[in-house]
């Protein structure tokens, strides 16, 4: 089991509860450091040019103070803080900017923040801090919906096995990891994707190629066969015997049929990679991951390949 020792809770808005509860929670049960963090925005140049009864370096350290007590009294009113002592900061700048370096500078090994936006059929879940936090912090981000319920019903583990890839294998290792912990802690019922294709049959169907429409169908089902072993080589590590699971393993885009599958199941929480290419800094490929993330209404922790370099840097 995945283990985490520092943890760092971003809040943002007024909706923060279910974040601060579990946050405290996976602090408890990880015997880990939890720090808590708010980013304020920088003092805009033109209220410097007329302060006169306060400094700019006055108002910005009242302001950090108060955010601080509001803080500290959101904590003190939820019954699963007792007995675990958190760090309280408030930072100011550009939020993912300094959520990251907070992460770099203290070597935390998760972020959790409640998402920017409401989810609804008129605004996504997931705002630019989000994505850019998603995007560009080397450690596991997990990102709460508020939702008011206690515990995930279903969650869904959206794994890629590669066979003659280490850094995916690994990846695919965590993200099993942390779907199967979370899922046996919360008695979760869990939901494994592996989307899967055939590459190039658009062609194979075409006309240069004039194939039997029973040789594409063959290769097809080849294929998919193929996939279904990798899946179940990974998943032979884990053990699924002890929770409620099932397995798809659905043709075509990832990128659509990711937050299909997560509607349809009625999903709480997606556990996904962002894959990077490891020396490109913050380089997500094909966008897929972003495209998940702006189509999904769920929660989501989202983690890293091994060997991922942050563009933001100390």
């Amino acid at each position: 089991m995945i283990r985490f020792k520092n943890i760092l809770l971003v809040l943002h808005g007024e909706k923060n509860e279910e974040a601060v509860r579990r946050a405290f929670g996976l602090a408890r049960s990880n015997k880990a450091k939890l720090t808590i963090v708010d980013v304020l925005d920088e003092l805009p140049d033109r209220i410097k040019d007329y302060l006169e009864i306060v400094s700019a370096e006055e108002l910005e350290k009242i302001v950090a103070e108060e955010r601080a007590e509001e803080i500290q009294t959101l904590i003190e009113s939820i019954e699963t803080s007792k007995g675990i002592k958190a760090v309280v900061k408030t930072l100011v700048g550009k939020p993912h900017v300094e959520i990251i370096k907070e992460v770099l500078r203290n070597k935390h090994d998760l972020v959790m923040k409640t998402p920017e936006g409401k989810g609804d059929t008129k605004e996504a879940l997931f705002g630019s801090i989000d994505i850019n936090i998603m995007r560009k912090c080397p450690c596991p981000v997990w990102m709460i919906k508020p939702t008011g319920s206690a515990q995930y019903s279903r969650i869904l583990a959206a794994v890629d096995p590669e066979p003659n890839d280490e850094s995916s294998n690994e990846l695919n290792n965590n993200i099993m990891e942390l779907a199967v912990s979370i899922a046996t802690i919360e008695k979760s019922e869990l939901h494994i994707v592996h989307v899967w294709s055939l590459f190039g049959e658009k062609a194979l169907r075409g006309h240069r190629f004039r194939k039997k429409e029973n040789e594409i169908k063959k290769l097809v089902n080849d294929a998919k066969n193929h996939h279904k072993k990798l899946t179940h080589d990974l998943l032979k590590k884990f053990p699924l015997s002890k929770i409620k699971h099932k397995i798809q393993f659905p043709k075509g885009d990832p990128a659509e049929l990711i937050p299909e599958v997560a509607k349809k199941d009625k999903i709480d929480l997606i556990v996904m990679g962002t894959v990077c290419r490891t020396g490109l800094p913050g380089f997500i490929i094909g966008n897929t991951a972003e495209s998940i993330l702006y189509k999904v209404d769920c929660s989501v922790l989202s983690i890293k390949p091994y060997g991922f370099i942050s563009p933001v840097t100390l």
